[in-house]
């Protein structure tokens, strides 16, 4: 029999994950992979060990739509990618893409983030 996850009766968490090109959302899709500024690295991290499962919803700056969720499939580590060019960014960590399709932020205008003064999530 198999043993339940330990993480099993955590929380899920859930982030926005803001993309400054479309062409690093396409580089993630392909190979599965996603980094980000290392600001953000304890965070995601944390959330990584402390959940049952953590969703990254994906959105280029600017465009007014989101481009897709994937589910966080490993911790950051320190190995660099230079797929974005930047170096800005901090470790690559996995990502498996559940969807690809860009959808407007008008279509969620109904979902409010309490912890950020009930503001629209986009």
């Amino acid at each position: 029999s198999k043993s339940p996850s330990p993480r099993q009766n955590m929380p899920v968490r859930y982030f926005i994950m803001k993309s400054c090109n479309l062409q690093n959302i396409e580089i993630s899709q392909q190979k599965g992979i996603w980094s980000t500024t290392p600001s953000n690295e304890r965070k995601l991290n944390g959330a990584f060990w402390e959940s049952s499962m953590v969703y990254l919803i994906f959105s280029v700056q600017g465009s007014g739509h989101f481009q897709g969720f994937a589910r966080m499939g490993s911790s950051i580590g320190c190995e660099k990618s230079q797929d974005w060019g930047s170096a800005g960014f901090g470790g690559v960590f996995k990502v498996e893409w559940i969807r690809k399709e860009s959808i407007p932020f008008q279509f969620a205008h109904h979902l409010l983030n309490p912890w950020n003064d009930n503001k629209k999530v986009q």
